[in-house]
Order: structure tokens, then sequence, then C-alpha cells
């Protein structure tokens, strides 16, 4: 049997982290929205065949365990002692090691197929809590629609009325360790962003107040090591964005927009600073 899911790409509006688990690990309290930017995975099951194999058309990543679809195949048919062998083929539109979730969101898609293919007939939750061992977004991407995301990453609450902006993404030229950005996170030094109040004014519907509130506590770190990212978001707020930050570790920067036309505009402009420009949505 085979399933084609579309694993759309998120952004952070609003990232912090209040501490750190015993385990070192962050906690984390954030709302994420997903876009239409996607990847497509393709899942297909073949009966008397063991292996796993994951193809994609990106030669960025890997095929083998280091894969996270790969990961979530296994993790999955392990935990429900399935023989089925599974192909998994990716078809990658989401700029690889961008801050964008695209390998968590595959992931992701994995297990929403074979959770239909398998008839195992897990509710998102449940695939969430399975997804935290893979990945810390590999939960919210389950879900992949306006939600304040907690603890290590598995407690996901939807948001209902987050707008449909135009969002227009931009990945510079740089490659961001997110280990090496978690691990410099200095909790006596972080600005800490008022993630209720930004919660409350999605659900009011208040554009100004949703634009405030935005935040990403990390996005001073992997500033101070890339200053292409405080550059990019200045150009972004010079040529109209009505606000700009990075989503995750980086580098990706996104702006919104409330006018279209002036996304579009923006979108335009950005094209001469960065080669990666997607204008998009918020699904």
């Amino acid at each position: 049997m085979k399933i084609i899911e579309k694993a759309p790409a998120k952004i952070n509006l609003g990232l912090d982290t209040p501490r750190r688990y015993d385990d070192q690990s962050p906690e984390w309290n954030m709302v994420m929205t997903s876009i239409d930017l996607a990847d497509y995975v393709s899942v297909e099951t073949i009966p008397g065949n063991p292996k796993i194999e994951v193809y994609t058309n990106s030669g960025f990543l890997p095929n083998d365990q280091r894969n996270l679809a790969y990961q979530a195949v296994h993790i999955l048919r392990t935990r429900f002692h399935q023989t089925d062998g599974v192909v998994v083929q990716i078809s990658k539109k989401i700029p690889v090691a961008a801050g964008l979730g695209g390998g968590s969101s595959d992931a992701a898609a994995v297990l929403r197929a074979l959770n239909q293919i398998w008839k195992l007939g897990l509710s998102l939750k449940e695939l969430a809590k399975l997804a935290l061992t893979i990945d810390s977004d590999v939960p919210y991407c389950i879900y992949s629609q306006t939600a304040h995301v907690t603890g290590h990453g598995e407690i996901v609450t939807p948001i209902e009325n987050f707008p449909h902006f135009p969002i227009v993404v931009a990945k510079p030229k740089l490659s961001v360790s997110t280990p090496t950005i978690l691990k410099q996170i200095d909790y006596t030094q972080v600005q800490h962003i008022d993630i209720d109040r930004l919660v409350t004014a999605i659900n009011s519907g208040t554009t100004a107040e949703i634009f405030a509130s935005m935040g990403n506590v990390l996005e001073p770190i992997t500033a101070a090591k890339y200053p292409e990212i405080d550059n990019l978001k200045t150009q972004m707020l010079k040529l109209g964005a009505d606000t700009a930050q990075m989503s995750g570790t980086g580098p990706t920067m996104f702006a919104i927009c409330e006018k279209l036309s002036r996304a579009k505009r923006l979108t335009n402009s950005l094209r001469g600073f960065c080669s990666e420009v997607y204008l998009v949505r918020s699904l």
C-alpha cells in the first residue's frame, strides 16, 4: 500500500526556553505555525521485505539511520511489531538545515502515513508522544497547524485563529548547527518572550498585538555568530515588513506583511540579497 503525505515547513512565531532539564535539554515554550512551503513524502509498504529504504531528491540528506524519516519507520515498526519493508521517497522543497523543521515534518508525515497503512488507530496525541523520541519538533509537525508547544516539545495545544498572513521566507547561505546554538544559551542573560501574551493576541485576532508579542530568544545567539542574520532582518523591515524574525535556531528569517502587495514587493527586493526566497502563507 502507498500513501503520499504533505510535509509543511514550520516557523516559530514565538520561541522561549524557560530553563534546562536535568539532562541539559531545553524546556520549550513556543508558538509555531505551518506554511505552504512543503515536502511531499511517499510511503509504501512492501510485504515480505524487511528493509527500510529512504530516497530523496537532495544530495545533502543521508538515507540511512541519520535520516529522521528512516528513524520514524524504525520506531513505529518496532513498537507495533510490523514486518513489512518500507520505502520512503521524499521530494524536498523545504531548504535543508534552515530552522524550518523540514526533516521533522518528513518524519511526521511518515508516522501519519504508516498509522493509516497499518491501521494502528493512533490519535495525533499518541503519535506526537512517539514522535518525541525522534526530535523535539516532530510532535508539532504531527499536527502541522498553529499551536502552543511546551515541555520537551511533546505538549501541543492547537490554536485556531492565526490569520493567513502573507509570509516572506528567506534563507541566507549559511549552515547553522542546532546543538551548537542550544549549548550557548545562557539562562542568566536570556530576555524571555511573553508567550502567553502572544497566545492571547492570536486568540483575540489583534494583528498589532500579535506582531508586538512575537520574538525568538535564540535569535541574538545565532546573530552574534552570523551577522548576516541581523543584516537580513534590517533589510526586511526597511523594505516594508510589518515584523521579521528568525525561525528556530536559524539561519532562515521570515517577514510577515498584512498586505499581499507589500509581500510581493518584499519578495522581489530580497532576491537581490538572498538566493532562497519564498512567498508563502500560513496554513
